[in-house]
């Protein structure tokens, strides 16, 4: 755009559904559109985590404490020291961390120049974890396969519903084609500065 620098702002953020739904709902030119799966290359991933003093934060309320990483708070402290790092620090009866963590993906789907940005919720980053050992195990970086991305309904210990994320490896990339979504992921990244923006209130809830 014209004199306006890339930001984090700039971009749809795929949320994840309420209720235990099983498709993604997308922004697009002439509304939302909905899908079933999600189907691109991974270009890049952060696991930031966020921490509000109130259970229920008005939208557009920054956080008290932020990280980008899970490791370092935005002050400079260790995450692993930190009491709202602990189970069971959230109020209520689960056994939840008051600090909540997630999974932001950047994911260039066909067709397009500009990825798009999912935010993937505590609950699923295990198995996103898992997708990428798997990945390492056959020597396969991220950003060379072709993800696709599905939802899941179930229910936790108290019956409530939610949406669980999938993960799949659908084909796989060339060297030609992994080396040019590598750079593109590199150049994009350190153009967008992600990972020193802070997180959107809407990882509470």
């Amino acid at each position: 755009m014209k004199n306006q620098p890339l930001s984090f702002q700039l971009f749809d953020i795929v949320k994840s559904p309420s209720g235990g739904a099983t498709a993604f709902t997308v922004p697009g030119l002439a509304g939302d559109e909905i899908y079933k799966e999600l189907t691109g290359i991974v270009l890049d991933y952060t696991t930031p985590r966020a921490y509000w003093d109130t259970p229920d934060p008005v939208e557009g309320t920054p956080p008290v404490c932020y990280s980008p990483d899970s490791l370092v708070s935005h002050d400079g402290k260790p995450c692993s020291r930190c009491q709202f790092n602990d189970f069971g620090s959230k109020d209520g009866d689960s056994n939840a961390k008051a600090c909540k963590e997630s999974v932001t993906i950047f994911l260039l789907r066909p067709d397009n120049i500009m990825p798009i940005i999912i935010r993937v919720p505590v609950s699923s980053k295990l198995i996103f974890q898992r997708y990428m050992t798997r990945l390492i195990g056959k020597m396969m970086p991220l950003c060379g396969v072709v993800t696709k991305i599905t939802l899941e309904k179930t229910t936790n210990k108290t019956g409530q519903p939610y949406s669980l994320y999938n993960f799949e490896a659908v084909s796989t990339l060339s060297p030609e084609e992994t080396a040019n979504a590598r750079a593109f992921g590199q150049q994009f990244m350190e153009i967008l500065n992600a990972a020193a923006l802070e997180p959107d209130v809407q990882e509470a809830g």
